[in-house]
């Protein structure tokens, strides 16, 4: 066979890979774009941001305790298989998001949407490593990363470009488009892949005994919890605080999602050598941003730069933490626990959103900033006082 270099990957590796990599994307911007359409969808149900807003919460809650369960069912299909009943799902459920006439019946789509989002990220990495040579199993898995990384940058700012343009059944009736394009994709050029290990139970009581494994795990939900306080408001706060336009809210949209690649970026050039500084930096800049919110909406310029600290700072130190987890994982156990990560984080992202919707609620929307900063500080301490020590202490996982 032609190989794209020598001993590289083969087209016939690439093009699966690059398929897998736009899902990647799709699933991304597909989790987030309620947060950029969210007035439009109250708007369109009689509902404040605040009641809209539980569909996001609900979502992660659905992907945190769905992930470990379909992944033990879905573990005995083979992955081809797997992979094209999951991103049949997924077009399903967009589908339904758009036509769904009350919100209750909305909320319920996203629940089927959630479903496959759970299979989809708990095997996507495990997938696209097997696809290759294992010299090329990080490329493989980076390449996953950056779909989503690209998600955060246009996904979230194009899904809301679409619904104002359309609206916002448009935007979600888009996404189960280019799903069921990947289906067809991915049936063409997917090989045959027989499944991999199952997720037992029996490898839990190893990780619950790793002590730094339960420090990274309390500081993800906390610093989860404080970023969503925040983050699943982001469109009404810049509207209804700092008095930004459409246009304005799209392009701080985009920045943000910019900076995020910065920090990806950062990671790669400091993270090895300035392991400790990095962790400290990123950790506090995140709550630092969110408690700039509030003095900063008086500008569009200063909510670039708060937007541009959060966005770069959030990103940097969700790398750094899945560095750090597989460092202090066995090869045999990374993959649960990573998908423990993945429904600590959405634990976070539902708790977030729910207490952000109460303090909407309840003080204004002026106070999300506060709110979720308050909650990232607890992060951060517990990040100094726990986390560092423990990584201090480990010893590196074979």
């Amino acid at each position: 066979m032609t190989q794209t270099r020598q001993d590289g990957i083969t087209l016939r590796q690439w093009l699966p890979l690059v398929g897998l990599t736009c899902c990647a994307f799709v699933f991304n911007t597909s989790e987030f774009m309620p947060i950029g359409l969210l007035t439009d969808i109250a708007a369109s149900f009689s509902l404040t941001e605040a009641q809209a807003g539980i569909m996001i919460s609900v979502y992660a809650w659905g992907v945190m305790l769905l992930s470990l369960p379909l992944m033990v069912f879905a573990s005995r299909f083979e992955f081809k298989r797997m992979l094209l009943g999951v991103l049949a799902v997924f077009s399903l459920g967009q589908f339904l998001s758009a036509l769904a006439p009350t919100y209750p019946i909305l909320v319920c789509a996203r629940l089927v949407v959630a479903c496959a989002h759970a299979v989809f990220w708990s095997v996507a990495s495990i997938m696209a490593s097997r696809l290759v040579d294992t010299r090329h199993g990080a490329l493989a898995i980076s390449m996953i990363a950056t779909g989503s990384s690209i998600a955060q940058i246009f996904g979230l700012p194009l899904g809301r470009a679409i619904g104002l343009a359309v609206g916002w059944r448009m935007t979600f009736a888009v996404v189960g488009g280019l799903s069921a394009i990947a289906v067809v994709y991915q049936a063409a050029v997917f090989p045959a892949m027989p499944a991999g290990e199952r997720f037992t139970v029996k490898q839990l009581p190893e990780l619950l005994k790793n002590p730094l494994l339960i420090a990274l795990y309390a500081v993800t939900v906390f610093m989860a919890t404080g970023y969503y306080a925040s983050y699943s408001y982001i469109e009404p706060f810049l509207a209804q605080v700092a008095h930004v336009d459409a246009g304005a809210i799209t392009m701080t949209l985009t920045a943000f999602g910019c900076s995020g690649l910065l920090g990806s970026w950062l990671f790669g050039r400091l993270f090895d050598g300035h392991r400790f500084p990095f962790l400290a930096i990123t950790l506090s800049g995140v709550p630092v941003a969110l408690l700039l919110m509030g003095p900063a909406a008086s500008s569009l310029v200063t909510v670039l730069a708060v937007c541009a600290l959060w966005g770069c700072c959030a990103t940097a130190f969700n790398v750094a933490f899945q560095a750090e987890l597989i460092k202090c994982t066995s090869a045999d156990s990374s993959a649960v626990a990573m998908s423990i990560f993945s429904g600590l984080f959405n634990l976070g992202i539902g708790t977030g959103t729910a207490i952000g919707g109460a303090v909407v609620s309840g003080p204004g929307i002026a106070w999300i900033g506060f709110v979720g900063g308050a909650i990232a500080v607890v992060g951060v301490i517990l990040a100094i006082t726990v986390m560092f020590p423990a990584i201090r202490r480990a010893k590196p996982v074979a």
